[in-house]
């Protein structure tokens, strides 16, 4: 944490002896850290609901964590306290609440039918959340389009927290028996999300969606949000398996998208005389992600 809380060195007059004092931190720069810390607990309260078979609760602790991972990043930038420290804090909180709780929330439900083989499906996707989150941690500061902040390098982490819980969700109003066959087929799909997380198939983000609302649009949109927050704690499994559903089905239309816009870009391309330079942004490079 030096970079966090550099010492200050003084010389003393009388003993010559020197000693360290640490710097007042402004609490702009404490607060992004303190939300990071809320969803890693959120996270592993997720882990101990599963172990009392309250499922609710502990996909709603994923949920919360998620939440508190998307807002982390906005709380930093509207207060300026990002820092290196809260960025591999994150890191590390990501890696915890969509890497790993998911999996055991799985195996604890129904993977712990095939034993090992459920197991193995866990350690694969918690492996695929990890060297994801280590792609985008060197890829962050690559040159890219301004187009590609629309788009994800593969499923990002939250996303496939949520949507590997999917038939978790389902559970609640389709009854899945619990046998070596179901076990089976969830691995499976457990490895097509673990899948999606380190291919380089590009989702589309709507990172840069809502930045800016007119102000006949303030009222309707909020009133919306609210009904929808309400509606999402009073019938969570439904409404969760429903937005994993359209998701998912959501992701050709994304990929459709982006060879669009690197359609553009090429075709853009072309028409710059030889010997000029190509206008800044245009080159394909690897769409940016989140973690």
């Amino acid at each position: 944490m030096d970079d966090l809380f550099p010492p200050v060195v003084h010389e003393s007059t009388k003993t010559g002896r020197r000693f360290a004092r640490l710097r007042a931190v402004p609490f702009r720069i404490v607060l992004p850290n303190l939300v990071t810390l809320l969803a890693l607990v959120s996270g592993l309260t997720a882990i101990r609901m599963a172990l009392e078979a309250r499922w609710e609760w502990a996909v709603g602790a994923v949920v919360v964590a998620a939440l508190l991972d998307a807002v982390d990043g906005r709380v930093a930038r509207w207060v300026k306290g990002t820092s290196k420290f809260g960025a591999e804090l994150d890191s590390l909180a990501d890696f915890v609440n969509f890497g790993v709780v998911p999996g055991l929330l799985l195996y604890i439900w129904m993977l712990s039918e095939i034993r090992s083989l459920g197991w193995l499906a866990v350690i694969a996707f918690a492996i695929a959340m990890a060297l994801r989150l280590a792609r985008f941690n060197v890829m962050v500061d690559k040159p890219k389009p301004d187009w590609h902040a629309n788009f994800f390098t593969g499923m990002p982490a939250p996303a496939g927290a949520i949507t590997v819980l999917l038939p978790l969700y389902l559970n609640d109003f389709i009854t899945i028996p619990h046998n070596r066959a179901v076990a089976v087929v969830l691995s499976i799909y457990v490895l097509f999300i673990a899948f999606m997380a380190v291919s380089t198939i590009p989702t589309f983000s709507g990172k840069k969606m809502g930045t800016r609302v007119p102000r006949e649009r303030i009222i309707p949109l909020s009133v919306l949000f609210v009904l929808f927050v309400a509606v999402l704690a009073t019938y969570p499994f439904p409404v969760l398996a429903l937005l994993a559903i359209v998701y998912l089905a959501f992701i050709p239309v994304g990929w459709n998208w982006y060879r669009q816009h690197e359609k553009r870009d090429r075709a853009a391309a072309a028409q710059v005389p030889t010997g000029d330079a190509a206008p800044e942004g245009t080159a394909p490079v690897s769409p940016a992600e989140s973690a």
